[in-house]
């Protein structure tokens, strides 16, 4: 990790409150993996082949992600900090939070970074990526994965309190807007409602934690949202992480609403090793067909290596009978 210093950040941290900062320091840090992925379930092909042919372009894939962060002291002892990434010559995690000490945080992200009930909707213990991961109705990557997922919006501010090392509570707001809008700039018109939501966390006992989110997201209905809530607990007992978490929509002017169950196990074999499982349903109250998915993942670090891999499978993606798609990926990755 290399580090600059930057006197510049005064500047910002005097554009977001009406005090001064101290010169603070820059850090760019990042990753690069390496992956080979296969999916073959029996709707993983090409639109145009024959049915259970495959995706057979190439494997191969690069992940390649730089992330630049700073941070400065506020005279008050308030902290502000910045953060920007580039992934794939995308800029993406584009954010700035306000540390107010015992007041809590207050953090503004300009992308799909989680806030409110984002930041609780899959508390799934995994050693790799969770079941999701892959999985679509046709194996383009584009045609929709698993359903129940809850969110708390695109863009916008998140504020979250720690009391007393036991409880932690999340407030979000997901602002409307077609897209993001440039400094001192708007969006045009065309922007959904804007998404609210909150979340609380219990830790009563040593090992335990519980959780509890609602809110409202900006609905596929232009100037709606849709009803979200999302609950779950965890328990962590030696080397062994279980937990249990279930999501509920209530989609406007439908009834194509959606309740998910997942639960996951992990196990660290060591400080270097995991392997973990996950499983997952979700029913659509307006068919009898529930979509169902499971995966397993295992990785090893050893310095800045991870080695990875993992396997999801998932029948009536969608809740679509006969949709079902299969995904292997085996991946390394380095960090710098």
């Amino acid at each position: 990790m290399k580090t600059w210093k930057k006197a510049g950040i005064t500047a910002l941290a005097g554009s977001l409150v009406a005090t001064s900062a101290y010169a603070g320091a820059v850090t760019v840090s990042g990753t690069a993996g390496l992956t080979y992925t296969g999916n073959s379930g029996g709707e993983d092909y090409v639109s145009g082949s024959a049915l259970d042919s495959g995706v057979d372009g190439s494997r191969w894939g690069l992940n390649k992600t730089l992330t630049f962060a700073g941070s400065g002291e506020l005279d008050n002892g308030w902290t502000v900090s910045i953060s920007q990434s580039l992934a794939a010559a995308t800029t993406t995690g584009i954010g700035m939070t306000l540390d107010m000490g015992d007041l809590g945080s207050l953090d503004y992200q300009a992308d799909t970074s989680g806030r409110g009930i984002s930041k609780i909707n899959d508390m799934i213990p995994t050693a790799v990526e969770d079941v999701a991961d892959g999985i679509d109705v046709d194996g383009s990557g584009t045609a929709g994965g698993l359903s129940g997922k809850t969110s708390g919006g695109g863009q916008g501010f998140h504020y979250s309190k720690v009391m007393n090392d036991m409880v932690e509570i999340g407030i979000g707001y997901g602002h409307k807007g077609a897209a993001g809008a440039a400094p001192g700039g708007t969006t045009g018109t065309g922007g959904a409602a804007s998404s609210v939501s909150g979340f609380i966390k219990l830790d009563p006992m040593d090992g335990l934690e519980i959780g509890y989110g609602a809110g409202e997201a900006a609905s596929a209905t232009a100037s709606q949202t849709d009803d979200h809530d999302t609950m779950y607990a965890s328990y962590v007992w030696g080397n062994f992480t279980v937990a249990v978490q279930q999501s509920n929509i209530d989609t406007y002017g439908t009834t194509a609403d959606d309740q998910s169950t997942r639960w996951g196990v992990l196990y660290a074999l060591n400080d270097e090793m995991s392997i973990s499982y996950q499983d997952h349903e979700n029913d659509d109250n307006t068919t009898s067909v529930t979509e169902e998915a499971h995966g397993i993942s295992a990785s090893y670090t050893s310095g800045g290596i991870t080695f990875s891999i993992h396997r999801n499978t998932a029948d009536n993606v969608s809740n679509t009978t006969t949709s079902e798609s299969e995904h292997t990926e085996v991946g390394v990755t380095f960090a710098f």
